[in-house]
């Protein structure tokens, strides 16, 4: 990339930054805003259940045995 897209994502990542702790602080619209830490909760359990079905896809569905197509 170039530098100035560098600086201008550097620029919107400080923008909503600064609107996410002063804006949107009090801005609770769902109740799992309320919960501490479920963004990144929610995106390990999710990354664990991605893992493993793709794991189970792997092995059950893509890898078959030699003499399969024989």
């Amino acid at each position: 990339m170039k530098t100035i897209h560098w600086i201008i994502l550097g620029i919107i990542f400080v923008i909503t930054l600064v609107l996410e702790f002063t804006v949107l602080a009090g801005y609770d619209s769902h109740w799992w805003n309320a919960i501490p830490a479920f963004y990144a909760i929610f995106g390990f359990v999710i990354c664990y259940a991605l893992v493993y079905s793709a794991k189970f896809i792997a092995k059950k569905i893509v890898n078959r045995d030699i003499n399969y197509y024989d």
